[in-house]
């Protein structure tokens, strides 16, 4: 039986709104060849798709077999494989708690499955989750998708996401945190990051309250904690099987890092510098502690005055310019307060999660974002406000590598699609020197570094440079990549074959250097307006309505 996919699945791509919007209407047609007898395919729920589309496929196995691309069948080094997994989109489940077009997920889940790829991410966003009230948690449809991958026999990554959904790049729709969250801020706005002119950042709880309960009565921590404790207990039975990782958040987008680069209401503009995030009432506390205790208390007022703003260049300010404070006694001093705190969060929320799964056969893994534009500089001005103190005289991703060392987490990177001469010279970026350097952090601190794009990204090109990142003979590769993103251009043509020549390059070594125009060994797979290479004289349709 050659399968032949036909798909208008249609996920939404809309600008920033205030809530999540369904799916556009959706029909998503499986055509099967030489199929006796005929048949349609209609299903009530998600699971009964998937379930009724699997029971079909096997009372027809007596006619012909189904074939899927042939991905890896090869002799090669399974060492140097690298699975790739697809994230899925931001609105996978929407703000009434229901997944989203499930049956348009069921046919693209199939897609990706005979594509090769290793399974699918997902935002388990904490907005949508404990959204009716503390320790009142909703899972259920996040256990419909669940049940669905494994239907399909993939895997699924998770991310904790305890952070909103909106205001930076890429974010396609909007997941406040919990209302009563969201209460909690309005009674106390220091619960969230500030800056020096005292703009708010609602987008993820100040690590500076970290241990006191500002949450009705709980800490930050402590909520975390909860919740992924509920989490464990809900998906116990998948844990280290279908859901093979669990990415926890530690930041805006996920990320170990301060949102120092908004771009909400145009605050920040690429390659703008950002801005230092320390001057909530517990943040402030904390610097003023510090510089007090080692007999500076003149350094503990606030950060740097001549730090800029957020969309001003290196040079244009007294602190990150190439003879700035920055390198002063006073900026060592700042610098190393700043990026502590940060490091000290990270672990926090890691020393929960790693007692929480540790029996549970999950991975663990932790993201880190690629802050590539002024990287050429001596100061490095974009990541020092992000958290990173890494400058030219201070390597600041090897104490990130070493702390996700102590707790077996993998160390998760961005911008692994881009290349330097593609940048604006202006800028002064070099991704390719900054993902060369958290490759050797990750390298010597002896843990796992996986990818993702920073970028969508459909071209070879971009593919191409993934590939190049991915393999290394010297034991620095990548254990895993994570495609950015599922959408319906996604499997439209080029886009589709060039997905799938990336899967086959990565389960294969690299070997393949191109994905032929037909492959004789497997089925033909079409996804949008893949070109037909084979006409089919009996067909039986299924109709997903």
């Amino acid at each position: 039986m050659t399968l032949t996919l036909r798909s208008s699945i249609s996920f939404i791509i809309q600008k920033e709104t205030r809530f999540l919007k369904s799916y556009e209407d959706v029909s998503a047609t499986l055509t099967f060849a030489k199929i006796k007898p005929s048949f349609d395919l209609k299903a009530k729920s998600s699971l009964q798709v998937a379930h009724t589309f699997k029971s079909e496929v096997n009372i027809n196995e007596k006619y012909e077999k189904v074939h899927a691309p042939s991905i890896v069948h090869s002799n090669h080094d399974d060492s140097k494989r690298v699975p790739v997994f697809v994230m899925l989109p931001l609105d996978t489940v929407t703000m009434g708690g229901n997944l989203n077009k499930p049956r348009a997920m069921n046919a693209s889940l199939m897609a990706l499955k005979s594509a090769g790829v290793e399974g699918v991410m997902v935002d388990v966003w904490w907005g949508l989750v404990e959204k009716d009230g503390p320790l009142k948690y909703n899972w259920e449809a996040y256990a419909e998708l669940v049940q669905m991958v494994q239907m399909h026999g993939l895997k699924i990554q998770v991310v904790m996401s305890f952070h909103q959904c909106g205001g930076n790049v890429g974010d396609s729709c909007s997941v406040p945190l919990p209302p009563w969250v969201m209460e909690e801020i309005s009674k106390n706005p220091d619960i969230v990051y500030t800056d020096r002119s005292g703009r708010r950042n609602p987008e993820y709880i100040s690590l500076g309250c970290d241990s006191v309960p500002v949450l009705r009565g709980r800490t930050p921590l402590q909520v975390y904690a909860d919740y992924m404790r509920s989490f464990r207990d809900r998906f116990g039975d998948y844990l280290g099987s279908v859901i093979s990782e669990i990415q926890v958040g530690m930041g805006p987008c996920g990320e170990l890092r301060y949102p120092s680069y908004p771009e909400s209401n145009g605050t920040w503009k690429f390659p703008g510098i950002g801005e230092f995030q320390c001057y909530d009432k517990y943040m402030k506390a904390s610097l003023a502690a510090v510089a007090e205790a080692i007999g500076k208390k003149e350094w503990g007022k606030g950060g740097p005055h001549d730090s800029g703003q957020y969309k001003q260049f290196p040079e244009d300010t007294g602190f990150f310019r190439k003879d700035g404070t920055w390198n002063s006694e006073y900026g060592q001093f700042f610098l190393g307060w700043y990026s502590g705190k940060l490091l000290e969060h990270g672990e926090n929320i890691l020393v929960s999660a790693k007692e929480i799964f540790q029996t549970s056969g999950v991975k663990l893994s932790g993201k880190i974002a690629g802050i590539h534009w002024h990287y050429r500089s001596r100061s490095h001005a974009a990541e020092l406000t992000a958290g990173y103190y890494n400058t030219r005289h201070n390597d600041g991703y090897l104490p990130i590598a070493k702390m996700f060392a102590n707790h077996d987490v993998v160390l998760n990177f961005t911008c692994m699609e881009m290349k330097d001469r593609e940048q604006p010279d202006h800028a002064n970026c070099s991704p390719e020197g900054l993902v060369h350097q958290v490759k050797t952090a990750a390298r010597k601190a002896r843990i796992e570094l996986a990818g993702e794009n920073a970028l969508e990204r459909y071209d070879a090109g971009g593919y191409a440079q993934v590939l190049s990142t991915s393999m290394s003979d010297s034991g620095s590769g990548l254990a895993a990549f994570t495609y950015l993103r599922m959408s319906k251009k996604l499997f439209e043509g080029d886009n589709w074959r060039h997905l799938v020549d990336f899967v086959r390059n990565m389960s294969e070594g690299g070997r393949r250097q191109r994905l032929p125009d037909s492959d004789s060994r497997g089925s033909d797979i079409y996804v949008g307006h893949i070109k037909k290479t084979k006409e089919h004289k009996q067909e039986a349709e299924a109709v997903v309505v």
